[in-house]
């Protein structure tokens, strides 16, 4: 009777996690889906993002954080590239996203030029104020404002011939006040709701370039964001000691603007925040995490190290220094005390239209999981050491 009561507490807590990672992939699938487009900054991305990752928190029962509004709303400058983009070379036209990109600082342009060659890598068509730079990998980025010229960015391989010619037709729209939305959530503590964890992810990615082409960001960052609603479900479901955060960024693709703008105008005071753990580009593991601020915070991370070897969860859990390459850094520089956690190997696509859901392996999503719920767990138990600044 044991065993058969063993077997079945086994087989229920796989079902559950099974189904954790039923919810992780339908999460993917839905985040890159092209309603959404690329979550950025055309078709209303962005915007239909933050709605709809509100109605999450508030299917789960997790509160808005100042008792009124998800949305902590706050805008910046973009360049934007929402109609026409098209580009010939040679003749022959070249596919926008697979075959080039154009800069995110370029201006738009309409014109018929011949190209001059300036080194192996360079052609210029100067009447109408294009460069075109050959590349063996195409990664895009955002920016706030168009420059006076047009950089296209074309890998390699898209010609075989070296470029002679060019006809361009792209269309840009520089907007000043771009508005968009932190998405803040909470579930109080039930006996030190002062004392707070917070889980962070930016949901922004790239958007769209050009009426055709998004950028999907399937592992950078719908990965992070599902992980973070998987933890804001369960927490909901089963509250703590300590009051957990979540917080779902927007403009981290533009400078890591949404955590500057929560940390210089925090909807709980950053004085209560215990510790923060940072989900960006997670959607892999085959190769273990790495975990920045762990030298500075070396109490908790080998506490992070403990638990995960004795739970067998991750193969390596790497350390690494301060870096401001995610949303944790302002509240590290404003005292708050967190580690920003990305997984390693396989998948190499990055800021391009080839991360998808399709080819995201999700390979540690449930021990990644498991291990944040362990670490918070034993951050209740004992007081957090706050690294001296």
């Amino acid at each position: 009777m044991k065993f058969k009561l063993t077997f079945l507490l086994l087989l229920t807590a796989n079902c559950s996690m099974a189904q954790d990672v039923q919810f992780a992939r339908k999460m993917v699938d839905t985040l890159t889906a092209p309603y959404f487009w690329g979550r950025g900054y055309t078709n209303d991305g962005v915007h239909k993002a933050a709605d709809f990752l509100a109605g999450q928190f508030k299917a789960y029962g997790v509160k808005p954080m100042d008792g009124k509004n998800y949305l902590q709303e706050f805008s910046y400058p973009v360049n934007t590239f929402p109609g026409k983009m098209k580009v010939m070379i040679n003749g022959l036209e070249i596919r926008p996203g697979k075959d080039y990109i154009v800069s995110p600082d370029s201006k738009g342009v309409t014109g018929v030029g011949k190209l001059e060659q300036k080194d192996s890598t360079h052609f210029v068509d100067s009447q109408n104020r294009i460069v075109l730079s050959l590349e063996d990998k195409l990664t895009w980025s955002v920016e706030g404002k168009a420059l006076d010229y047009t950089l296209i960015q074309m890998d390699k391989k898209a010609v075989k011939q070296l470029p002679a010619s060019i006809n361009a037709d792209i269309e840009n729209v520089e907007v000043p006040d771009f508005k968009t939305a932190n998405v803040c959530g909470i579930v109080k503590g039930t006996s030190n709701p002062d004392s707070v964890l917070a889980i962070t992810a930016h949901y922004d990615h790239l958007g769209g370039m050009g009426s055709s082409t998004y950028f999907p960001g399937a592992n950078d960052n719908a990965s992070g964001i599902t992980q973070l609603l998987s933890l804001a479900k369960y927490y909901a479901a089963h509250p703590q000691p300590f009051t957990m955060a979540f917080i779902c960024f927007s403009g981290e693709e533009a400078g890591l603007l949404g955590s500057k703008y929560f940390t210089e105008n925090p909807l709980i005071p950053l004085k209560s925040f215990r510790f923060l753990i940072n989900l960006d580009l997670d959607g892999t593991g085959i190769e273990g995490i790495t975990v920045v601020n762990a030298t500075i915070y070396p109490h908790e991370f080998a506490a992070m190290k403990q638990i995960n070897q004795e739970n067998n969860y991750l193969v390596k859990v790497n350390p690494r220094g301060k870096a401001a390459n995610s949303d944790h850094y302002y509240f590290t520089e404003k005292g708050v005390p967190a580690f920003f956690i990305y997984t390693l190997g396989g998948i190499k696509a990055y800021h391009d239209v080839f991360d998808i859901s399709a080819t995201l392996p999700l390979t540690e999503y449930a021990d990644l999981f498991k291990l944040i719920v362990k670490f918070n767990s034993s951050l209740m138990q004992k007081p957090t050491r706050i690294a001296k600044k």
